[in-house]
C-alpha cells in the first residue's frame, strides 16, 4: 500500500515512520532540502520537544478544541515522545514547568531524530511542493506536484504546519488543499506572538529587555485578569515581546484594539509595603538629589523617565521634596504599570498558528477525513493550538502518529 506524507516537519515525519511501520510504501514530499526546519527554530534553538505532563494537564493547555485530542494523546502520550526520542539516540531532561528539552540543547538533535525515525521505518523524502489532490470517487489517490508530475496513492497525509514562519515552508498550503476536498478552514490567525502597543513609551524603551519581572493581562470587557506570569520579557519599537509576552498572546482570543491590557510589576519581589520603604531609603541617602537621578539604583535607566511622567512627578524635584502622595502613586506604578495593547504582529512572526481545518470533519481517532476517504490531516494545519511548554509539538507527534498507524 502506497502512503504520500505531504510535510516533512514533526507531524509529518512522525506519520511517515508510523506508517512505513505498518508495512506501507512511504513518500514524505517536503517542500524544502532538508525535512522539519521549523523544529530547528524552536525554543530559541533548543527545542521544548514536549511537556512531562498527565493527558488532563495537557489538555487544559490546550484552549482550541482540547477534547478533540484525548484519543490521540491517550494512544501516543509525552511520555511515549520522549521514550521514542531516547530510543533514536537522544537523550532528554526536564525541566522548569514540565518542559522537555535534548540534554544537548540543541535542537538539530531532535530534528535527526525525526527524520531517523522516518528514514529507518523506511520512509523515502523528495523535495517538491504538492498543488493538489487527486480525488476520485470520493477517495484521495494521490497528488499533483508544481512541477507537473503527479504521484498516486492509497492513503496521503497533510501535515504542511500553518502560515507561521513561512521562511520554514509552512505558508499555508494545507488549508487549500483542505478546501479542495470540501474541508471548513476556520479563520487563521497568530498564536504565541509578539504583541502592538499605541504607548509611544514602549519606542523610548526599545531594547530594554527585563529578567524577572511580574505580568498580568486584563481583559477589559470582562474587568478579569486572564493570565500571570513572572519571567522575561523586552520592549521593542513595535510593542512588547519576549517569552512572557508570547505567552500571554495565546490567551488573548478575542483580540481587538483595547480589548486587552498588560499590567508590569517591574519588582514582584518586593510588596507595596517593602517597596516603599526601599524608596524612602534610596530618598533619605540622596535627600538632596533630584528624583530622576535618585532611582538608578531601583529602576532601569530607560524607565525613569516613562515612569515619572506616568506617575506625574518632575524628574527636577528634589527628593526631600517629594510628597507621601507622590511617593505612593510611584509605587503604584512600579507595581502595575498598564501598556495598552492594539493588537497581535503579523502571523508571520507568529511561533504557532490558531485555526486551520475543522476538526468536526474529522476522526479524532485515526485523523482521517470524514468527506474524503484515505485523507488524513495532522499537526499544526488543524484547528488546534495550545500555549507554550512544548504542548503544540507534541500535538504534532500524536495527530501525525495518530494519522501514520491508521
Amino acid at each position: 500500500m502506497k502512503t504520500i506524507v505531504i510535510g516533512g516537519g514533526a507531524a509529518g515525519c512522525m506519520a511517515a515512520g508510523a506508517a512505513a511501520r505498518q508495512g506501507h510504501a512511504v513518500t514524505v514530499v517536503e517542500r524544502n532540502p532538508r525535512p522539519a526546519r521549523k523544529v530547528m527554530i524552536t525554543g530559541k534553538g533548543r527545542c521544548n520537544v514536549t511537556n512531562n505532563c498527565d493527558i488532563d494537564t495537557f489538555i487544559r493547555h490546550v484552549p482550541e478544541n482540547g477534547r478533540f485530542l484525548y484519543s490521540a494523546l491517550n494512544a501516543f502520550t509525552p511520555q511515549d515522545t520522549m521514550a521514542l526520542f531516547e530510543e533514536m539516540g537522544v537523550p532528554l531532561k526536564t525541566e522548569r514547568g514540565n518542559r522537555v528539552f535534548p540534554v544537548s540543547d540543541k535542537a538539530v538533535d531532535i530534528v535527526d531524530g525525526l527524520t531517523k525515525y522516518a528514514k529507518t521505518g523506511g520512509a523515502r523524502f523528495v523535495q517538491g511542493r504538492v498543488t493538489e489532490l487527486i480525488i476520485e470517487d470520493g477517495a484521495c489517490r494521490g497528488v499533483k506536484l508544481e512541477d507537473g508530475s503527479v504521484l498516486d496513492a492509497d492513503r496521503v497525509i497533510v501535515a504542511t504546519g500553518g502560515r507561521s514562519y513561512p521562511v520554514t515552508g509552512s505558508t499555508g498550503d494545507g488549508y487549500a488543499l483542505a478546501e479542495q476536498a470540501g474541508h471548513t478552514v476556520t479563520p487563521t490567525r497568530p498564536s504565541l506572538v509578539a504583541l502592538t502597543s499605541p504607548d509611544l513609551f514602549c519606542l523610548d524603551m526599545q531594547g530594554l529587555s527585563l529578567k524577572n519581572c511580574g505580568l498580568q493581562v486584563r481583559d477589559n470587557e470582562t474587568n478579569k485578569m486572564i493570565f500571570t506570569d513572572l519571567g522575561e520579557m523586552l520592549f521593542t519599537h513595535f510593542g512588547v515581546s519576549g517569552p512572557m509576552v508570547l505567552s500571554a498572546s495565546a490567551h488573548m482570543r478575542q483580540m481587538a484594539e483595547g480589548r486587552y491590557t498588560l499590567i508590569i510589576d517591574w519588582k514582584p519581589g518586593l510588596n507595596p509595603e517593602q517597596l516603599d520603604a526601599r524608596i524612602l531609603r534610596d530618598f533619605a541617602e540622596r535627600c538632596n538629589m533630584d528624583i530622576s537621578n535618585a532611582l538608578g539604583k531601583l529602576l532601569p535607566r530607560l524607565l525613569i523617565p516613562v515612569m515619572l511622567e506616568m506617575v506625574a512627578i518632575k524628574p527636577m524635584k528634589k527628593c526631600n521634596a517629594v510628597t507621601r502622595e507622590e511617593r505612593l502613586r510611584l509605587v503604584q506604578g512600579i507595581k502595575a504599570m498598564p501598556v495598552a495593547i492594539s493588537g497581535f504582529r503579523p502571523i508571520e512572526e507568529a511561533i504557532v498558528t490558531s485555526g486551520g481545518v475543522s476538526v468536526k470533519e474529522l476522526s479524532a481517532k485515526t485523523m482521517e477525513s470524514k468527506l474524503v476517504s484515505g485523507l488524513y490531516f495532522a499537526g499544526e494545519v488543524l484547528d488546534v493550538d495550545a500555549y507554550t511548554g512544548g504542548f503544540n509539538l507534541q500535538i504534532a507527534f500524536s495527530t501525525g502518529m495518530a494519522a501514520g498507524n491508521a
